[in-house]
């Protein structure tokens, strides 16, 4: 390598723990990085150093910037979200600290940050359209990342209302042989969005903004004959609706308001002779101007690096069938 196309940058990284985070143990994140990019890099008490070709060079800074964002003290740097990054880095055009722009914050203290391409092109969606459909497998943060951007929403005081809604498909009719009432009946198919909304909010905050009607949680049947003004409205696990009931959705949007539908194609759990509501809008909605299709894979799973290695092969299995 020619000195003359050599280039370096020194990072000044303070805090010991985010040095360890970005470096890796016995650096061996380090270590990935100069084999991936061609690169020499070298941590030296708060301080480290990339030198190399400039374009190498200047993605790996946009990497380690990217991987501060993520850095937190309780936990390490996982293989899957350093080989997003590492990819991200190689191919995006879109720089790191535009990637990573912070969405909000969980109330343990965790920033919430775009962790890939589609992550970002998501965001940015629900930020211009009045109407945004993410379509992809488990684990790629389509219900998570709407919960967090409708909460924001909420409390900058965007809209008045956070609704969120699911189809309780299972349920038919075996509701009635579930015990309690119906709030208790249609809750445990409720549950994840719950989940999403505690790590976003206090108990207690969530709980009176609930009381004041500030959020709602429930299911898809009672969004019927109603419109829903100055509200942030996320219609999760879409595909389980039938076009009739997405239809019904779609034109409960009314005047400041936005909505966000959430599904996987790959599970669908109405009968086989029941078209799903979420294909049928993709079918019909794509291409009209005003709204926008997000559309996830595997690389942009962010649960356990496992759950990216069964969505692969159950895709494959699935491929092999048809």
């Amino acid at each position: 390598m020619s000195a003359r196309h050599q280039d370096n940058i020194t990072i000044l990284i303070p805090d010991p723990d985010e040095m360890m985070f970005v470096a890796g143990k016995g650096e061996t994140n380090i270590d990935r990085i100069e084999r991936e990019f061609g690169v020499k890099m070298v941590a030296r008490g708060t301080e480290l150093r990339i030198t190399g070709q400039s374009a190498a060079v200047a993605k790996v800074g946009e990497l380690v910037g990217a991987m501060r964002t993520l850095s937190d003290r309780d936990e390490s740097l996982r293989k899957p979200a350093l080989d997003r990054l590492i990819g991200e880095a190689k191919e995006s055009p879109v720089s790191a600290p535009e990637l990573r722009e912070h969405i909000g914050t969980t109330v343990r203290g965790k920033r919430i940050v775009s962790q890939s391409e589609n992550q970002r092109r998501y965001v940015e969606a629900i930020k211009k359209d009045d109407l945004v459909f993410a379509i992809g497998p488990a684990g790629t943060g389509k219900s998570y990342l709407a919960v967090a951007m409708g909460v924001a929403a909420l409390r900058d005081r965007k809209v008045a209302r956070l609704i969120l809604t699911r189809p309780a498909v299972e349920a038919g009719e075996r509701l009635g042989f579930l015990p309690g009432d119906l709030q208790e009946k249609i809750d445990p198919y409720l549950r994840p969005l719950y989940d999403a909304l505690y790590d976003l909010m206090p108990p207690e905050r969530s709980a009176r903004a609930m009381e004041r009607g500030e959020i709602e949680v429930a299911p898809l049947a009672y969004m019927r004959g109603r419109t829903l003004n100055e509200a942030f409205i996320i219609l999760d696990e879409a595909q389980n609706t039938t076009g009739a009931q997405m239809k019904m959705f779609l034109t409960r949007l009314g005047y400041g308001s936005q909505a966000v539908v959430t599904g996987d194609v790959t599970q669908i759990d109405l009968g086989s002779d029941q078209p799903s509501g979420l294909l049928l809008a993709r079918q019909i909605l794509e291409g009209l101007e005003g709204l926008s299709f997000i559309q996830f894979d595997d690389r942009d799973v962010v649960r356990h690096e496992l759950v990216a290695h069964i969505v692969r092969a159950y895709d494959r299995y699935e491929a092999e069938r048809r």
